[in-house]
């Protein structure tokens, strides 16, 4: 049994969507209008394999403890690495960042450890891989997954913070965010 084998809830397969469901096409074209910050997904395993993602689904869930809820898409290669390890990184990017987003989407067809060449990785003690120079870089433990349809929604303890603004180096630079299918800064008004 893996270790999320206990913390895994599952919908019923039987749900269908309702009958007056908005379809695929014009609930992405919808979510498009809202921007979202950039963040790197990073998973590891411990026989070494390392993988990621790019997403903009990142939420924080609570305080006392510190935890977050990603959404993971369950076909995803990161998907498998994360629920084998039971461990993840999330690596908030900046507006100077949008190359690893892009090798993290797997533009070019990047994919496992190809989507850490050419920027700086450190690894935790307990194996989880953060930017070294991301504004904020958190090293997560799945504390609980939900699965609904396509997505993993994974519930992460907050085990280690890290990360240019947390270590008081300069002022944070704008945040990368993602907007109608592009990335992008943000210029305060």
């Amino acid at each position: 049994m893996g270790p999320l084998a206990l913390a895994v809830a599952t919908t019923a397969e039987s749900e269908a969507p309702d009958a007056g469901s908005v379809d695929a096409t014009t609930f992405r074209q919808a979510m498009r209008q809202l921007a979202g910050g950039v963040c790197a997904i990073s998973a590891s395993d411990d026989d070494g394999r390392r993988t990621g993602m790019t997403v903009t689904s990142v939420v924080s869930l609570s305080l006392q403890p510190a935890e977050l809820v990603v959404s993971i898409h369950q076909n995803s290669s990161s998907w498998p690495v994360i629920s084998r390890s039971g461990r993840f990184g999330v690596n908030l990017l900046d507006a100077r960042q949008a190359a690893v987003a892009q090798r993290f989407a797997g533009v070019g067809g990047l994919q496992g450890a190809e989507r850490y060449e050419g920027a700086d990785w450190q690894q935790t003690t307990d194996g989880v891989w953060l930017l070294a120079d991301a504004p904020v870089a958190l090293a997560c433990s799945v504390a609980q997954v939900w699965t609904r349809h396509s997505h993993a929604l994974v519930v992460g303890r907050i085990t280690c913070a890290t990360g240019r603004v947390l270590e008081g180096q300069g002022h944070p630079a704008a945040p990368l965010l993602y907007w109608q299918g592009r990335y992008g800064g943000f210029v305060p008004g």
